[in-house]
C-alpha cells in the first residue's frame, strides 16, 4: 500500500486538515472515561505545530443526527482534553464548512462533529469539495473510520490539493503490510471469539495465506463439531460445520493447518461461580460447556506462537473475563509477549485481553481500528486508505 506520508512533506505555513478519530467515550456527565484515541492522534497535530502549519482538526463523536448538533453531538469536552494534552488553547469551530474562520501558523483548532454535516456518511461530494477548499494538505489520521467511504475520510481525498497518511495511520498502514502482505513465515494467525458466522470470510480469507490458523472460543466448538468431536452444550453453530470442514481441507491442501483442541476446561454454567474441569475433549458430557481451552492444548498453541515469524492476534481462546477460564488466554498473551515474532492485534475483546494480562509493551502494533482491522484481515479494500493510494502520485 503506497500512499504519500505527513512526514514526508513541508507544511510550513500550510493549512492542513486533518481527519482525526476522537471519538471517545463519555459519562452522562459529559466527562471523557478514557482519552486513548485522543492521545494517539497527538503525533500527527504536534508534528504540523513544530513545523509552522495553521492545524485544523475534525472527527465524528457518537451517532448524531445529520444537520444538527446536540448536546451529546459536540466535541467540545474533547477539545478542552485536547488542549491539555497539548498544553495550549484549543477553539472549537462550529458551522465551519463554508469557512469564515481563521486559523493562524501554529495554531490549532478543533472542527465541530464532522457527522453532524449533512452529506457526510453519503460522501457527498459538494461537501467534499467545500472541505478540500479549506486546506493545502488534507491528512487522513483516522484508521478507525478507514473502512467507511464518508465526506472526511473520503471524498475529501479526492479534491484536496494534497492528500496523506498521518502518523498513526502511517503506522496502521506499515503494520499490517508486514503482517499480511510480506510476512516472515510461519505465519500464525488467532482468531476467536463466540460465531463463526461474524468470522467467516476472515477466516476463509486467512485459510488461503497462514501456515497455521488458531481458533478458539465458540469458534473452536463449530470446528470440533466439524472433526467429529462431542462438544454437549457449549456455544457452536451447527450450520456450518460444512464451512469449517471447508476451511480445515483448505488448509490441509496447502501443508498448513488449524491446530484443534486436545484438552478442555468446562462447567455447567458460564458464571464467576461456575467450577472447572479440566478434561480431554473425548471426554465432553452431554451436559458440560467448553469455556476454554486445556493445558496441553494451551501448551501446544505456546509452541506454535515461540516458532511463529508472524503473528495476527483477533479474539481470546476461552471467557478471559472469568479466572477460571482465563488460562489458555493468559498463556497465549504470554507466548505472544516472549515470542521473537512481529505481532499485530486488533479487536475490542483482544485488548480486553492484553489490558489484562499487561502485555502492550510486547505486542509489536496493537491496531486502533475494530472494524478497519477485521475487514483488512478480510482482504477487503479499506476505501479511504485507497482515496490516499489513488493520490500518491500527485
Amino acid at each position: 500500500m503506497q500512499v504519500k506520508k505527513l512526514t514526508d512533506l513541508d507544511v510550513r505555513g500550510k493549512k492542513v486538515f486533518i481527519r482525526a478519530d476522537l471519538n471517545v467515550p463519555q459519562d452522562d456527565a459529559g466527562n471523557i472515561t478514557e482519552d486513548t484515541r485522543i492521545r494517539a492522534s497527538l503525533p500527527s497535530i504536534q508534528y504540523c505545530l513544530d513545523n509552522g502549519a495553521a492545524v485544523m482538526v475534525t472527527s465524528h463523536l457518537g451517532r448524531p443526527t445529520e444537520g444538527t448538533v446536540g448536546p451529546d453531538d459536540t466535541l467540545a469536552p474533547v477539545a478542552v482534553r485536547l488542549g491539555q494534552l497539548l498544553h495550549r488553547p484549543v477553539r472549537l469551530v462550529s458551522d465551519w464548512v463554508e469557512g469564515g474562520f481563521e486559523v493562524k501558523p501554529g495554531e490549532v483548532v478543533l472542527l465541530e462533529n464532522c457527522r453532524c454535516n449533512k452529506g457526510e456518511k453519503k460522501d457527498n461530494e459538494e461537501l467534499a469539495k467545500k472541505m478540500a477548499a479549506l486546506c493545502d494538505v488534507y491528512v487522513n489520521d483516522a484508521f478507525g473510520t478507514a473502512h467507511r467511504a464518508e465526506a472526511t475520510t473520503h471524498g475529501i481525498a479526492r479534491f484536496a490539493p494534497v492528500a496523506c497518511a498521518g502518523i498513526l495511520m502511517g503506522a496502521e498502514i506499515d503494520a499490517l503490510g508486514k503482517a499480511l502482505q510480506s510476512p516472515q513465515r510461519p505465519l500464525v494467525a488467532i482468531v476467536g471469539g463466540s460465531k463463526v458466522s461474524s468470522k467467516l470470510t476472515i477466516l476463509k480469507s486467512l485459510a488461503h495465506k497462514v501456515d497455521q490458523l488458531i481458533v478458539g472460543g465458540g469458534i473452536a466448538n463449530t470446528f470440533l463439531l466439524a472433526s467429529g468431536k462431542r462438544i454437549g452444550e457449549s456455544l457452536a453453530e451447527p450450520e456450518l460445520v460444512k464451512e469449517a470442514q471447508a476451511i480445515m481441507d483448505m488448509m490441509k491442501a496447502r501443508g498448513a493447518e488449524v491446530p484443534l483442541p486436545v484438552d478442555v476446561v468446562v462447567a455447567d454454567e458460564v458464571s464467576a461461580l461456575a467450577r472447572a474441569n479440566r478434561i480431554p475433549v473425548e471426554e465432553v458430557g452431554a451436559h458440560d460447556r467448553i469455556l476454554d481451552v486445556g493445558p496441553k492444548t494451551a501448551a501446544k498453541l505456546s509452541e506454535i506462537i515461540a516458532n511463529a515469524g508472524t503473528i495476527v492476534w483477533n479474539g481470546p481462546v476461552g471467557v478471559f473475563e472469568l479466572p477460571q477460564f482465563a488460562g489458555g488466554t493468559k498463556m497465549m498473551a504470554s507466548a505472544i509477549a516472549h515470542s521473537e515474532a512481529f505481532s499485530i492485534a486488533g479487536g475490542g475483546d483482544t485488548l480486553a485481553a492484553i489490558a489484562k494480562f499487561h502485555i502492550a509493551e510486547d505486542v509489536g502494533y496493537i491496531s486502533t481500528g475494530g472494524g478497519a482491522f477485521l475487514e483488512f484481515l478480510e482482504g477487503k479494500t479499506l476505501p479511504a486508505i485507497a482515496a490516499l493510494e489513488a493520490r500518491v502520485k500527485d
